[in-house]
């Protein structure tokens, strides 16, 4: 467990920690020097059970207190008999009720330097401080630590601590490894060292981990836990981690984070709910404390101008550069002088949408992202949004260990498409389906003549939105079960058959004689229409309706075949391949007669429906029977 101290400037916390430790967690000079604490300090007990950060408590060192702060499971409230509560042991408790922190105890330090009255006193005064904060029925002990372990109330207080450390247990070790890096040192004869408390998973020696954000990668080449050697590290404990790789002591810093690699994720915006300490504003800048990290920002709240102390409301937090974070992790927020503390919360949405971000639905999906559980929020994305969940994101941004399992129990229809996890619940991918079917039965009312709708189009009339791999998914189910069919290039409802009107059939039927004596090679548009007398444009539109039945393809602009012909042209291409291991125009010139270029515009047009390939001036032949499928079914 490790336990952190938390008071006023020379209320005796470094003194209290030797004392129940016997460790002086003063480590610099000046602190020896001046008789306070300026940074943190550390010490741990022999049997591993506790840990101990000692933070300082002079106003101007509060965001050295808050690296601290961040990652303690129990919190001892330090005050001094003959003071009472200060200005700092206010700030600081307001910060543990920030941090979420609700275990905690009193130590009543230099009792033996006051009288009895003055004791009762201090007890009275604490009593009230505490009277409307978690902490509110937190035992207090009387001590007296100047005179160390010895001293009296050390003994109680440490059993106090001991029995809550063995009651609190250990942390959850879910999710991938996080530790908050709140020193960075070199060590002769072992190199670089980081030092932080791990928020969440395991490390063990030989590990690869990244440092975010900056993104460097490293190897754990040793650990020290709770000041002792080891081989692995857990959540909730003191971390030393001795660091390998292509990485310098100038290239890390307090603040930055030590993780698994796929919780490399950096973000300079977040989405969370703030609780005010003091008033805060629309747009206000100020000091964002998250982990050990310490970085200017800008506050944007989501339901209103203003938010008055003691009131919470969902917001945006702008930064000024990226960060490490993830959702239901805790931040303080402090003025821009960094001299007052104005209020905290928690991060919900490190993927924020840009827009609609104060749209009721989405106020809504923010209020269900603050539960610890993470089903609820999930199932609400997933009834929202009709093109599905991004799962893996969503998995990384709760640090999930094991996603799959919960994506199975929650009975969802998985999409894997580039790297990205898409996920729709039964009830959902049923209707993408019913709505891909409703739109294409629009289509075919629409346009009767029409044989069906490219792929790519009934993509975007079914949800423009939804994934390339999900659509042809859809597509593949939907034909397996006879709900839709496919000829050539086009997607149709099984009953439906395009149709011309009866005044383009019978256009129809006196030009395509046209195309029938010379199937290899007709005229172009423009030819049919002096031929037959009617007017160009009119026969362009009837050529392009034709070919939208499939009675007729466009090798080239205003240059259609017939289907036979297409057909017939195949089987030459599969026997210039079979003879010559390939086609080329030349070749095919000489099987049809007619001039080279429009044998180049039909190889051409075989490369494009997919049935040949082009290799440098030939054309090679795909699998057998492609063009029959795409263009001539």
């Amino acid at each position: 467990m490790i336990v952190g101290t938390a008071g006023h400037i020379d209320h005796g916390k470094t003194t209290l920690v030797k004392a129940l430790s016997g460790v002086d967690a003063d480590r610099l000079p000046e602190e020896k020097a001046r008789g306070i604490t300026l940074d943190l300090g550390y010490a741990y007990t022999d049997d591993g059970l506790l840990g101990y950060v000692d933070v300082p408590g002079h106003e101007k060192l509060v965001h050295n207190m808050l690296a601290g702060a961040t990652g303690i499971d129990f919190l001892v409230l330090v005050v001094a008999a003959d003071d009472g509560p200060m200005p700092q042991t206010r700030e600081h408790l307001a910060i543990a009720g920030l941090l979420g922190l609700i275990r905690g105890a009193v130590a009543l330090t230099k009792a033996d330097a006051v009288t009895p009255q003055r004791l009762a006193a201090a007890r009275d005064e604490i009593a009230g401080l505490l009277a409307e904060t978690p902490l509110a029925k937190a035992p207090l002990f009387p001590v007296a630590a100047r005179f160390g372990e010895c001293g009296a109330g050390i003994a109680a207080l440490r059993e106090h601590l001991l029995e809550a450390a063995r009651t609190i247990g250990q942390r959850k070790e879910d999710g991938g490894f996080r530790l908050a890096i709140d020193r960075v040192f070199n060590l002769q004869g072992i190199g670089l060292v980081v030092t932080g408390t791990a928020f969440s998973g395991r490390v063990a020696v030989g590990d690869s981990v990244i440092v975010t954000p900056p993104g460097l990668t490293a190897r754990v080449r040793g650990l020290h836990v709770q000041d002792s050697p080891a081989q692995e590290g857990r959540a909730g404990q003191r971390i030393a981690m001795n660091l390998a790789g292509d990485l310098e002591k100038s290239d890390l810093a307090r603040g930055m984070w030590v993780v698994a690699p796929r919780l490399h994720l950096p973000v300079q915006r977040f989405q969370c709910e703030v609780r005010a300490f003091e008033p805060l504003r629309h747009w206000q800048p100020l000091h964002v404390h998250l982990g050990a990290v310490d970085i200017l920002g800008r506050l944007a709240l989501l339901e209103g101008e203003s938010l008055s102390p003691g009131a919470t409301m969902l917001a945006e937090i702008l930064l000024d550069k990226p960060v490490g974070t993830l959702s239901l992790d805790r931040f303080i927020l402090r003025d821009q002088s960094a001299t007052h503390t104005l209020g905290g919360g928690r991060v919900l949405d490190i993927f924020p949408p840009t827009r609609h971000k104060r749209a009721p639905e989405r106020l809504a999906m923010l209020r269900l992202l603050g539960d610890d559980d993470p089903v609820p929020a999930l199932r609400a994305a997933l009834e929202r949004q009709p093109d599905g969940v991004d799962l893996g994101r969503y998995a990384l941004s709760r640090n999930l260990d094991a996603p799959a399992l919960l994506w199975q129990a929650l009975g969802l229809t998985i999409i894997e498409d580039a790297g990205t996890t898409i996920g729709f619940t039964a009830e959902g991918w049923q209707r993408l389906g019913e709505r891909l079917l409703a739109a294409l039965a629009a289509e075919h009312q629409r346009a009767p003549e029409m044989i069906g709708v490219e792929r790519a189009r009934l993509c975007r009339l079914t949800l423009p939105t939804l994934a390339r791999a999900a659509f042809d998914r859809l597509i593949s189910e939907l034909q397996a079960a006879g709900q839709l069919a496919q000829s050539g290039g086009w997607l149709h409802l099984p009953e439906h058959r395009a149709t011309l009107s009866a005044s383009d059939g019978e256009l129809w039927k006196q030009l395509r004689p046209l195309l029938d004596a010379a199937p290899f090679q007709p005229p172009r548009v423009r030819d049919m229409a002096h031929g037959s007398g009617k007017a160009e444009e009119g026969v362009r539109g009837l050529m392009k309706r034709v070919a939208r039945v499939g009675l007729i393809y466009p090798i080239a602009q205003d240059h259609y075949f017939t289907a036979e012909a297409v057909a017939e042209l195949a089987n030459h291409v599969d026997a210039l391949c079979i003879r010559d291991g390939m086609a080329r125009a030349a070749a095919l010139r000489d099987l049809i007669g007619g001039g080279r270029k429009v044998a180049i515009h039909i190889l051409e047009f075989f490369d494009r429906v997919g049935y040949t390939r082009r290799v440098r001036d030939a054309h090679v032949r795909r699998e057998p029977g492609t063009v029959r499928q795409w263009i001539l079914r």
